[in-house]
């Protein structure tokens, strides 16, 4: 598939991104990527902004600016952008999109573009038919990227990537546990399978005993703890780790989604149990296998919730989400309170049964 196709708004398959991104085409060099998973983002700004500037020796050709200071000055990205380079060449600008409109600036860069530089706009989730996605989408000198969890064969392509460059096989258990610790972000799952290659360096084959090592330490102060603690009614464990997350910068979006999967993953549990299952049985006979270190939180969750309050959950952390979305500057603070709600909630729930 060509960047190429015409003036029509171009949809970008997840399949086809990285593929689209390793061929820089000069007729769209608006690129727009975008989504919950700031690692994803940032590793294929990173990529395609190689790709543009390979064989450039200019130590000048990359620029990377911030999107709110755009915002209050928007003729600087212009400014950038038809700047040419000292020594030639091919020039990238990096924008790290904030909180604010920029879409004043991006326009005038899409109804006349550059010759020789491609513009990268780095941003979070963006609402469809609104804004800055909106903008490029519709431009027939734009491409939108949208960037999401990595899961399934995203994950075993990363993993498959990184081990084969290490010169390692993986257990098909061991493959299970890993993907089921990683894919809230690109680059943090990047480097926990890189952190586990070099602990396996040398003995040609990855095992479970390897991933509960290596990755189940960074999982426990991850999205697990600070999830898992809440549904098990853990209020306090719950909020300094979500505090941990989100002063590292974890989006609060991000955080609520992975909550959400969870709820749901809780519920289909949660149904096994009420129709005679036991509580550890389900855990034990979870695929991909619930790590150790996670088993007594989702045991005591699972004991405390009924199938019907986790439905209500998912619902809550639904309307979060969106609330989330819609007040960015005061996501935050919503997601905290969504988790610790969850959190009361469960322990009001363990205190009744």
């Amino acid at each position: 598939m060509s960047w190429s196709v015409g003036p029509t708004m171009v949809a970008v398959k997840p399949n086809e991104a990285d593929t689209l991104l390793s061929r820089i085409d000069p007729a769209r060099p608006v690129v727009l990527l975008f989504g919950p998973d700031a690692g994803l983002v940032a590793e294929r700004a990173a990529k395609a902004a190689a790709t543009a500037l390979a064989g450039n020796t200019d130590p000048f050709a990359l620029v990377r600016l911030d999107g709110d200071a755009i915002s209050a000055d928007p003729a600087r990205l212009a400014d950038e952008a038809y700047t040419i380079g000292m020594f030639g060449g091919r020039r990238v600008i990096r924008v790290r999109v904030g909180g604010r409109n920029i879409t004043a600036a991006v326009e005038p860069l899409l109804a006349s573009p550059p010759a020789d530089t491609l513009i990268l706009l780095e941003a979070g989730d963006l609402k469809r038919g609104q804004g800055l996605r909106e903008l490029v989408e519709r431009s027939p000198r734009g491409l939108a990227i949208a960037c999401y969890a990595d899961a399934g064969r995203d994950l075993d392509r990363l993993i498959d990537e990184e081990l084969r460059a290490a010169d390692l096989a993986i257990d098909r258990e061991a493959r299970e546990l890993l993907v089921s610790l990683l894919g809230s972000d690109r680059l943090a799952s990047r480097g926990e399978v890189r952190k586990l290659a070099l602990y396996a360096h040398g003995q040609g084959r990855v095992t479970i005993e390897d991933v509960e090592a290596i990755v189940g330490d960074a999982s426990a102060t991850g999205f697990d703890e600070a999830i898992d603690t809440a549904f098990a009614g853990d209020a306090a464990t719950s909020d300094a780790a979500t505090a941990r997350l989100v002063g590292a910068g974890t989006s609060p979006q991000a955080l609520l989604a992975a909550a959400i999967r969870a709820a749901v993953q809780l519920h289909r549990w949660r149904l096994a149990i009420e129709g005679g299952a036991s509580v550890r049985n389900v855990v034990e006979g979870a695929r991909p296998p619930v790590h150790f270190r996670r088993k007594p939180l989702i045991e005591r969750a699972l004991e405390a919730w009924s199938a019907d309050g986790l439905s209500a959950a998912v619902i809550d952390l639904g309307k979060a989400a969106a609330e989330a979305r819609k007040q960015s500057a005061l996501a935050e603070a919503i997601c905290s309170r969504a988790l610790l709600s969850l959190a009361t909630n469960a322990a009001r729930r363990r205190r009744r049964s």
